[in-house]
């Protein structure tokens, strides 16, 4: 399951940044920040899955 947690998390990092570039383009600060907070979000879920992976190690 830790592999589909990461690649989750990369999918959202992604869409963070599409959204953030989106209302960058449209002069859109709400999309700005909404991208932003999923990239952050997705960010400490790869920190969790890192912590993990350490701990099985």
């Amino acid at each position: 399951m830790g592999n589909e947690d990461k690649i989750a998390n990369k999918g959202e990092n992604l869409l963070g940044k599409a959204k953030e570039s989106l209302g960058d383009a449209t002069d859109n600060k709400d999309l700005q920040a909404e991208g932003k907070g999923d990239q952050s979000k997705a960010d400490l879920k790869d920190a969790g899955e890192k912590v993990k992976d350490a701990f099985k190690n």
